[in-house]
């Protein structure tokens, strides 16, 4: 239900109006913890009458803040603290000649990793104009999403439902969905796998805590990628287990030293019950797995009998002439769990994911889940299937690899004219970001952040990332669908200013 009471003040004469005061201390909130992401804001009336000002102040405040992705608004929920408040924070700016602070941005990543350790930009070091180009990763282009497809298929769904399907479905999921779902990786990924492996969630993340929980025990040993994602390293971590990486080169996870790896720790190779990878892009590096080395992979999780966990998060997005199948689709010994997500490809609030398992492993996964949620939103699932079905899904992602590969085009002209030799790129085969190293700048990852934060330009230190070797040259994660084709070529030119680069 809507927060009841926000504690908040307007002063009718102050140097700002009352619609920018509202913001102001709505972010502020927000930054110093006092709302936090799902927190349901006060309607709009209920504010106004609190504050004794027009409804009007309050809708314009809440409007601007909703634009700038620290709000969201859904029919039926009211207007909440966005889960994922978007990096680029501005609040109005202040009438001609007025003084007043700066508010800061609240810097959240595009993967939802707050800030933190040595190669980080802190919020409290920073003060920026508007951002004009943040190179923010972990999104698609949300502006660019059929939303009058979308909404079609949802209003089909309801006018479908029946009293049965309001209630409490399967933990499983809707059955149509399941059945598309398989249908669709047979296509896209070269799978050939039942309905009945396809098991629905709350996202992949929700996926992977399940199959934490489902397979891993005490002294149990989970092999993780290095460099590897945060989230993914918070997952593992807070399970009975013991989180060993392996580092990954031009070609992968580098399979052979995974035996020598744990022997050398005083680890049984028999103790590894999960392998997580993400073959098709490796996060952050975003190299593709090569075929020699899923094939050994493979063969060493059937050897020690352990689980591959195939993390597909970007596998509608390729820009090779080879669109390489999925890990699981050469699986003979049925050792490989295909993890995907609709985040990527749809929209991340749409929250459905799925974990392709075993059959051997459906029972207890979906015990699991039950437990957890006891069901993903069944109408929104419905939805979803008739947006398979009916080929809307397929026409939104021809669009959007094209116009990702005009955004990628664009990154990688602007890298090489304004850097020349001095940069080295990994990553540009697939997914929605690249991992660009700068050469012999003579600077930090975090002193060419700030600097380049000054210039109106968010890039994202990869350093943290690493556990192992981490980068001689600073990093930085750059993703390209949400940022307009025609600001990317400005933003890396503000970037290589920040690097000293003319």
């Amino acid at each position: 239900m809507p927060t009841p009471y926000l504690c908040l003040h307007v002063e009718r004469e102050g140097s700002l109006s009352l619609y920018q005061q509202v913001c102001r201390q709505i972010v502020r909130a927000v930054q110093e913890g006092r709302l936090r992401g799902g927190d349901a804001l006060p309607p709009s009336r209920a504010l106004a009458e609190q504050l004794n000002v027009s409804r009007t102040v309050v809708v314009k405040a809440y409007e601007h803040l909703h634009a700038e992705g620290y709000l969201e608004a859904r029919r039926g929920s009211g207007t909440r603290i966005s889960e994922t408040a978007a990096s680029a924070v501005s609040v109005p700016s202040p009438a001609a000649g007025a003084a007043v602070d700066p508010v800061l941005p609240l810097v959240v990543s595009g993967d939802s990793r707050l800030w933190r350790g040595p190669g980080a930009v802190r919020e409290s070091s920073l003060v920026s104009e508007r951002v004009f180009a943040d190179f923010r990763h972990g999104s698609p282009s949300l502006q660019d999403f059929p939303v009058s497809a979308w909404r079609k298929a949802v209003q089909d769904a309801y006018a479908r439902v029946t009293s049965s399907s309001l209630d409490y479905g399967p933990a499983e999921g809707a059955h149509a969905l399941r059945v598309e779902v398989a249908r669709m990786l047979g296509h896209s990924r070269a799978m050939v796998c039942d309905p009945a492996q396809v098991l629905m969630t709350t996202g992949a993340t929700q996926a992977l805590d399940i199959l934490v929980r489902l397979l891993v025990r005490k002294d149990d040993v989970v092999l993780v990628e290095d460099p590897c994602h945060l989230v993914l390293r918070q997952i593992f971590g807070v399970s009975d287990g013991r989180v060993v990486s392996v580092p990954v080169d031009g070609e992968g996870m580098r399979v052979d030293d995974i035996t020598p790896r744990l022997r050398a720790s005083g680890i049984d190779p028999a103790r590894v019950r999960l392998v997580y990878v993400t073959p098709s892009h490796q996060f952050p590096t975003g190299v593709v797995m090569s075929r020699r080395r899923r094939h050994a992979l493979r063969e060493w999780a059937s050897l020690h009998e352990a689980y591959i966990v195939e993390d597909d998060y970007h596998n509608e997005f390729t820009f090779t002439e080879e669109n390489m199948s999925a890990l699981a689709s050469g699986d003979e010994s049925g050792r490989v769990i295909y993890v995907g997500t609709f985040s990527k490809t749809l929209f991340p609030a749409l929250r459905i994911g799925f974990a392709v398992v075993p059959h051997e492993l459906v029972r207890e996964f979906l015990g699991i889940k039950w437990i957890a949620d006891r069901l993903s939103p069944s109408v929104e699932q419905e939805a979803l299937a008739q947006f398979l079905s009916d080929g809307s899904y397929a026409r939104h992602i021809g669009r959007m690899r094209r116009l990702y590969r005009q955004r990628r085009r664009a990154l990688l002209e602007a890298l090489y004219g304004r850097f020349g030799g001095g940069v080295r790129i990994s990553g540009e085969a697939a997914g929605l970001h690249v991992l660009v190293s700068l050469l012999d700048t003579g600077l930090s990852e975090e002193e060419i952040a700030r600097e380049a934060l000054r210039r109106g330009v968010r890039v994202y230190p990869a350093s943290d990332y690493f556990t192992e070797n981490p980068p001689a040259d600073p990093s930085f994660l750059l993703g390209y669908a949400c940022l307009p084709t025609e600001r990317i070529p400005e933003g890396i030119a503000r970037l290589a200013e920040a690097a000293g680069v003319r």
